[in-house]
């Protein structure tokens, strides 16, 4: 069976600490792989708002996921506070990779509990299209 194995950059921009909550636990007693990229999520839109940014007003455009990527690592628990670090890379003229490294925070040493990558593009909602990506976000972002 091929695994996903995601590259992370040497560099992060950003980081955000975010605590586990009961509500994303799965039947299994762990966070579940819905909640995982739900954490993702989060994460994805503090480092936007960080530099002044949404997915929905990036200068003149906004932002559509079109894939994700998650390489698990470490089960998450109710409780555990994970330093989600993110960074930006991969810029070609429509869009970009976000990359954020997921770690469970304890008294010895962070624990590497995921990688995980999101593609997105620069999209114009009201017309339904693709648009450029900004110069200015990459500028920023970078």
């Amino acid at each position: 069976m091929e695994r996903i194995k995601i590259s992370l950059p040497d560099n992060f921009k950003f980081s955000t600490v975010i605590k586990v909550r009961i509500t994303d636990l799965n039947y299994g007693g762990h966070v579940g792989n819905d909640s995982f990229l739900a954490l993702v999520h989060e994460a994805r839109m503090q480092f936007l708002n960080n530099f002044g940014y949404s997915e929905l007003k990036l200068e003149n455009t906004s932002l559509i996921m079109f894939d994700a990527a998650i390489e698990f690592k470490k089960e998450l628990n109710y409780g555990d506070e994970v330093k989600i670090s993110v960074a930006a890379n991969g810029f070609d003229t429509r869009g970009f990779d976000i990359f954020y490294k997921m770690e469970i925070i304890n008294r010895d040493a962070p624990v590497l509990a995921a990688k995980a990558k999101t593609g997105m593009l620069c999209y114009d909602y009201n017309n339904k299209k693709l648009t450029g990506v900004p110069e200015k976000v990459k500028e920023t972002l970078i």
